[in-house]
């Protein structure tokens, strides 16, 4: 049966080799099932339940990707757009959180339709490289800043916005020895260096008596309090259309590169360089993204830490649906996540920051042109607080400094219509 559904003698693999690669993945992912949570209940929904949501959504959407696309790819609510759904929808914009979900769950419909349509290739295509590494360092910033806010490093100041805190304090402490303990065991290629940092540190505060025991194991949580809560009317409002397009375009270009990175690791393009299945594999997120939405959580997309099972042998769907099933046993394990402090999470969300910043010195930073725009997509996102925003000045600047110095042969339509749809959303929108 299980050579029937993923063909292993044809991959190369074995159900060993998949068991230990899906493994591998879930170790380096599963610090989202405290992180999201974590993030998400400061817009005031319910903790046990989007834990329960984010559980089930990674089951969803990784399930699908295995036994219908046939890739090691695992998915789960993403990073940096949890922080853009609490922190800017809901905090700045002052949504709620229910239209919020209604607004994933719109951004995952339409998702659908472009992979139906096979409308994302020409989307992708027209994107400049520089833009792509500005919004993936922009989003590691926004990380960043929201990690130093939740450990107390980073705090506000009238004069000068922000200012830095009280290092001494032991929760600041305590979240760069769980930073430092994660970059060291992941230089190391340590497996689940981050679950480990986030756990060594809850355990710390455990023995200091700055958190309380409440066991480890329980039955999951209720889903009443998100489940079914969306509001999809209320998201349609016309001022949500640039939350809906941020939501969409993050989450296509967060998929797109993660599954050709990871087939290019694990040699799973075809002889032209294209990924077979592309568009089973774009629509089991998309699915993923509109069940979680309806369940209680934000977008679900594509992990790059799948390339960590990829790397240990994994090479079919065999290895999500391991995946899958540790997503599945996690959901007893609710004590231990509502246990977990700020600040021993916020020591992944810094790492992570480290990971998305790095595509930065592929910029041509000879090129002003390609510079300039990268540069402002990635400050303005965590200044304002606002993916949305840094993704819309950084199209406006590209297409404006790009025509201004008379290179029009490098602008295509898609990018003008954006640049002009983003200038006219500034000035009657905002």
């Amino acid at each position: 049966m299980l050579e029937r559904l993923f063909k292993l003698q044809e991959h190369g693999t074995t159900v060993k080799r998949e068991v230990v690669a899906g493994i591998t993945t879930f170790l380096t992912m599963a610090y989202i099932i405290v992180v999201n949570p974590s993030i998400l209940s400061s817009t005031g929904m319910d903790y046990g339940a989007v834990f329960v949501a984010t559980c089930l959504a990674a089951v969803i959407g990784t399930l699908i990707m295995g036994l219908w696309a046939n890739y090691p790819i695992a998915q789960a609510p993403g990073m940096g757009l949890n922080a853009f759904f609490s922190f800017t929808v809901v905090g700045a914009m002052g949504y709620s959180w229910q239209v919020a979900l209604g607004a994933v769950f719109i951004s995952g419909f339409l998702f659908f339709l472009l992979s139906i349509f096979k409308v994302r290739e020409w989307i992708i295509n027209s994107i400049p490289l520089s833009l792509r590494f500005g919004i993936s360092a922009g989003i590691g910033f926004f990380l960043a800043i929201i990690a130093l806010k939740n450990a107390g490093v980073v705090v506000g100041h009238p004069a000068t916005l922000v200012t830095l805190g009280d290092v001494t304090a032991a929760e600041s402490l305590l979240f760069f020895a769980g930073f430092l303990l994660i970059c060291a065991l992941s230089f190391r290629k340590v497996t689940g260096a981050v679950v480990i940092g986030i756990l060594a540190i809850t355990v710390l505060a455990l023995m200091l008596g700055m958190i309380e025991y409440n066991g480890l194991v329980s039955a999951p949580p209720s889903m009443m309090p998100t489940l079914l809560e969306l509001d999809i009317v209320g998201a349609l409002d016309v001022a949500m259309i640039s939350v809906i397009f941020a939501f969409l375009f993050v989450d296509l270009f967060d998929t797109s590169g993660t599954l050709i990175g990871a087939a290019q690791r694990g040699n799973l393009l075809d002889k032209d360089g294209k990924l077979p299945r592309l568009g089973r594999a774009l629509m089991s997120d998309s699915v993923a993204t509109m069940s979680g939405a309806a369940m209680g959580t934000s977008t679900t997309t594509s992990y790059i830490e799948s390339t960590a099972g990829i790397a240990a042998g994994g090479r079919t769907g065999l290895t999500a649906v391991v995946v899958a099933g540790f997503f599945l046993l996690c959901l007893f394990l609710a004590p231990l996540a509502a246990m977990i402090p700020a600040y021993a999470a916020a020591p992944a969300l810094l790492f992570v920051a480290v990971l998305m910043t790095s595509g930065l010195k592929l910029i041509d930073w000879e090129d002003v042109t390609e510079a300039a725009p990268a540069v402002v997509t990635a400050l303005v996102m965590p200044l304002t607080f606002s993916i949305a925003d840094g993704i819309a000045l950084g199209f406006i600047t590209y297409a404006a400094v790009k025509a201004l110095a008379g290179r029009w042969d490098q602008l295509n339509i898609s990018i003008i219509i954006i640049a002009v749809v983003f200038v006219l959303k500034f000035m009657f929108l905002d």
